[in-house]
């Protein structure tokens, strides 16, 4: 009996090790397969950007980036860019009329400046040349009636001395014939009137 129940044991435990055996095989198999395939994909593999399999739906995305990148530009950023550029470009033209005419108004002052600091020298010239003539006339208006004034009065002073001066001689005549009608009378030669002295004074 105990024979029986050791022969059926040791039976079924290699019938259980034959089982077991191809089990482990299998799993074994299988790792290796997995770690491969891995291996494979990891260390063999080629980029992706350069794969050549793949070429035709980059160059697909790459259409689709660029066409909405376009419309995007176009609808958007390039009217307003050429928006602000306008809006730049008329302002500086503004300015730069504005700098013009601001230039050729201070052109035009300093010319018309210039044209009357002109007039201004021509005309004080011209009140100077005047004003000299005027007072020259003036001078020469008044030279002439002092030159007239003092004529009159050398003429009336002449006058003046003639009759003083014929006057003196009178009188010098007068003493003179006196002088002698009392010489003669101290010499002697009798009483002799003025009268006779003067005639022969003059004689």
């Amino acid at each position: 009996m105990s024979q029986t129940t050791t022969a059926t044991t040791a039976e079924f435990q290699l019938a259980e090790g034959e089982t077991a055996a191809p089990a482990e095989g299998h799993a074994a198999e299988g790792t290796t397969a997995g770690t491969e395939a891995h291996g494979g994909e990891h260390g063999g593999g080629v980029f992706p950007p350069l794969d050549t399999a793949t070429y035709p739906s980059q160059l697909f995305w790459l259409i689709i980036f660029f066409a909405a990148l376009y419309l995007l530009m176009s609808k958007f950023a390039l009217p307003r860019l050429g928006k602000i550029l306008d809006t730049r470009k008329a302002r500086i033209d503004g300015d730069l009329a504005r700098a013009q005419s601001l230039k050729e108004d201070t052109e035009n002052a300093v010319k018309a400046y210039e044209k009357a600091l002109a007039d201004a020298r021509a005309k004080a010239n011209d009140i100077a040349r005047d004003t000299r003539d005027a007072v020259n006339k003036d001078v020469d208006a008044e030279s002439h009636k002092l030159d007239a004034s003092l004529g009159q009065k050398i003429q009336a002073a002449e006058a003046k001395i003639a009759a003083s001066k014929a006057k003196a001689l009178a009188a010098v005549e007068d003493i003179a014939a006196e002088s002698a009608a009392e010489i003669v009378a101290a010499l002697g030669g009798g009483k002799v009137t003025k009268a006779a002295i003067a005639k022969a004074l003059k004689g």
